[in-house]
């Protein structure tokens, strides 16, 4: 959500900010029903001051023996007319929130400008893409023969999306879990988490993906939760309505979690395999800091991410995003891309963002400054570290052999128990 104040002592540079990412048409309407609602508080201000004017001004008349019958229906008119126009107010400021609610976060000034992914910048790239001496095969393929997960029985289960690992393919996406998690923990203080799968409607308001991406969740109707798209939403709701003291920040934690995705904007797009699910397994990196060190902390959080990466020894690169492909609340966005070379194709495995105070405003996440002790709204980043689908897509495509097996990287070894996937 963003401050109010800056929408109205900033209009031009927020008006700039919104077209950035596509929204035109809600500035102007947050505009008028806020001048609107600053009126009626002002009027209702006036009357309340009438009314406490009146009141005492009839009881100094009763004390005196005066008639104060007069002043008295005077001050019931007063009074209802309070009472109509709070009401009014409140349906004000229930409109005024639920534009605020509806309108992105603005992009960083260091932010690419573009109109959509085709302006993304490619700000690095590691390692090499790997040579075949022979046709590389895609993780469809080689994953089937191998018997590391069966779509056609995942789809009997749930549906087409809802992949079943079994086997090796089973023991491979716990053993990368394992893996990503003790990374961030060992290497970087981390603190870990196992959050609830599923959340209540405010908790994916503070994050963003209410009200804007109802469609693209799944509702359980009977208890008024959401199967949660991504651990950002419980783990960034750990601290909802909550003041932290300054020497608690930073704070990292690290979650792994399901993730499930109706993807209803998805039509037309590659859902073979691993490309594109319902349901998939991902490890989350959710940073609490001061305003001042966020965008140092986004640097961090990108390149903790990538060591990931490159522990596993895969081809990547990393995108800054523009300001035509921010997600809603973003505002920054590193990408990371893997390369799978029997897809042929870029394959994004984690997104990397800074939301500034964007989320924590809707959440009510504050913290006490130790200079002054006055209250201020943290700054909250977020990224994959990374999703595991895409992942497997480029780590089974890049280890293939001639002869259809996976060599496991050195990494991931002591997890298998050995260094060859045969069927």
């Amino acid at each position: 959500m963003l401050d109010l104040h800056r929408i109205r002592n900033q209009t031009d540079r927020v008006r700039e900010g919104l077209a950035a990412k596509g929204e035109t048409d809600t500035l102007d309407r947050i505009l008028e029903t806020d001048a609107n609602h600053r009126q009626l508080i002002a009027e209702l201000n006036d009357l309340r001051a009438q009314r406490n004017r009146a009141s005492e001004a009839i009881g100094t008349a009763k004390r005196e023996g005066r008639d104060t019958r007069e002043a008295i229906r005077a001050m019931q008119t007063v009074a209802s007319r309070i009472k109509s126009l709070e009401t009014k107010e409140n349906h004000l400021a229930e409109d005024l929130n639920a534009l605020l609610m509806a309108i992105p976060n603005l992009p960083h000034e260091s932010v690419p400008w573009g109109t959509s992914e085709k302006d993304n910048v490619v700000v690095r790239t590691w390692g090499q893409a790997p040579e075949f001496d022979f046709t590389p095969r895609n993780h469809l393929d080689l994953g089937t023969e191998l018997g590391l997960f069966d779509f056609n029985r995942g789809a009997k289960i749930s549906g087409s999306g809802f992949p079943l690992y079994t086997g090796m393919g089973a023991r491979l996406e716990r053993a990368l879990l394992n893996f990503m998690i003790e990374q961030h923990v060992s290497n970087y203080g981390f603190t870990e988490i196992f959050p609830p799968f599923a959340a209540r409607p405010e908790s994916m308001e503070t994050t963003g993906q209410l009200p804007k991406f109802a469609d693209d969740m799944y509702r359980i109707d009977r208890d008024d939760i959401y199967l949660i798209p991504t651990a950002e939403v419980p783990v960034t709701n750990i601290h909802r309505d909550e003041i932290l003291d300054e020497k608690e920040l930073p704070i990292n934690y690290v979650a792994y979690s399901a993730c499930f995705r109706r993807e209803a904007g998805s039509y037309g797009k590659d859902t073979r395999g691993f490309l594109r699910l319902h349901q998939f397994n991902k490890v989350e990196l959710v940073k609490f800091v001061t305003p001042d060190s966020s965008y140092e902390a986004l640097e961090a959080l990108t390149n903790q991410a990538e060591t990931i990466l490159q522990t596993l020894g895969l081809h990547y690169r990393v995108l800054a995003l523009s300001t035509g492909d921010l997600s809603f609340a973003a505002a920054k966005c590193y990408d990371l891309e893997v390369w799978a070379p029997g897809e042929k194709q870029w394959l994004e495995v984690s997104s990397c963002s800074n939301f500034e105070d964007f989320q924590a405003r809707r959440g009510r996440i504050r913290y006490r400054r130790s200079t002054d002790r006055k209250v201020d709204f943290v700054h909250t980043l977020n990224g994959s570290g990374v999703a595991t689908p895409r992942l497997l897509v480029a780590l089974l495509e890049t280890y293939q052999t001639p002869e259809g097996r996976i060599r496991v990287p050195e990494a991931l070894q002591s997890y298998l128990g050995t260094s060859l996937i045969t069927p």
